[in-house]
């Protein structure tokens, strides 16, 4: 399960969230009639109603069929004013993150959605079918409906997402599928992480400071790259394919940079039982060196494998954009460095007392 996701930071800046659209969440305020439209909605997403043999929407709990394999199951949400500020991001962003951050997950362990469960709680002012909006267009871009979930009010928004997972076929012909681990790396392998990092913290620190400088809106940002970075912090894209396509040429070990690159290979590295020697950095253009190290957000992929060429050859047939070697495992278990110095404290992690 994915972390605090250290690009929205929001929670330092919330306040009050006077931008909240005053709209009522449904033109009649019922729940069950909401339920109705968010059947529909998230129906034709998915491009039809439950195939044969499933239940989704409309009963007291889905059913879906497993598949072959193990089956991967993910949960993450986001609550407003910690990780999304609606001045700066719309409640449909607020959807479309949830899911993706959800998925994000699957996609570390080189794993495909099959079925999303999506609840929302919101107090009255925001309206729930914006929020119902991103979270289909996640939907649809990940390739798995929604098939249940709750609604309830609340003081503030909450989108919590669910996720089931399922692997493809295993690296080797007829073999067994089986998921990467944070735990699978080992000293000598080649880490790599699969794009630029730092666009959603710093599209986080520009939206924030135009918005509140009142020379911008939502809908109008200087085309200054502005609109790149703002897209990458309020409409994340989980790494599906670079995962699938990093198993299935043999990595041993994937994390998703959901809290900081630096946390993030703490974590690998914690797990594995081995130090990670960084150089090289790619920065997303637009972004400094602080916000790749510890922005969070980004949802690439950092994966460690001892056939770098192999994952690179892999990556190139599928058409994906070639990953970056950013550094090496080491025997140095759990340590850290960055150009041959131990790496600083970076990263997001929630204080829950």
């Amino acid at each position: 399960m994915g972390g605090g996701r250290a690009g929205t930071r929001a929670g330092d800046e919330a306040g009050d969230r006077s931008g909240a659209s005053p709209l009522p969440p449904s033109a009649d305020g019922d729940e069950f009639a909401a339920i109705r439209r968010l059947r529909a909605v998230f129906e034709a997403a998915a491009g039809g109603g439950a195939p044969e043999g499933e239940v989704w929407i409309g009963d007291d709990a889905a059913a879906v069929r497993a598949g072959r394999g193990p089956l991967l199951l993910a949960t993450d949400l986001v609550v407003a004013g910690v990780h999304a500020d609606l001045r700066w991001c719309s409640p449909a962003d607020a959807g479309f993150k949830a899911v993706m951050a959800t998925v994000s997950d699957i996609a570390a362990m080189g794993g495909r959605p099959r079925h999303l469960l999506v609840s929302v709680a919101a107090p009255p002012s925001v309206p729930l079918d914006a929020v119902v909006e991103g979270v289909a267009e996640a939907a649809r871009l990940v390739g798995a409906p929604v098939v249940g979930g709750d609604l309830s009010a609340a003081p503030v928004l909450v989108v919590s997402v669910a996720v089931t997972g399922s692997l493809e076929a295993g690296p080797q012909p007829g073999g067994e599928a089986a998921p990467l681990l944070r735990s699978g790396a080992r000293p000598g392998d080649t880490v790599l992480v699969t794009g630029a990092l730092g666009a959603s913290a710093a599209g986080l620190a520009r939206l924030r400071d135009r918005v509140l400088a009142g020379v911008s809106t939502l809908d109008t940002l200087a085309d200054d790259g502005s609109e790149a970075l703002a897209a990458a912090h309020r409409r994340p894209v989980a790494r599906l394919d670079e995962g699938d396509a990093a198993r299935q040429a043999g990595a041993r070990a994937a994390v998703d940079v959901s809290d900081g690159l630096l946390a993030d290979v703490g974590h690998l590295a914690e797990a594995s039982g081995v130090g990670v020697a960084l150089s090289g950095i790619p920065v997303a253009p637009g972004a400094t060196l602080a916000d790749a190290l510890g922005g969070g957000e980004d949802y690439e992929l950092v994966v460690a494998t001892p056939e770098p060429r192999q994952l690179e050859a892999v990556f190139a047939a599928s058409g994906l954009r070639p990953p970056v070697r950013i550094g090496v495992c080491t025997a140095e278990s759990g340590v850290v460095r960055l150009d041959g110095e131990l790496a600083p404290a970076a990263g997001w992690r929630h204080s829950l007392g």
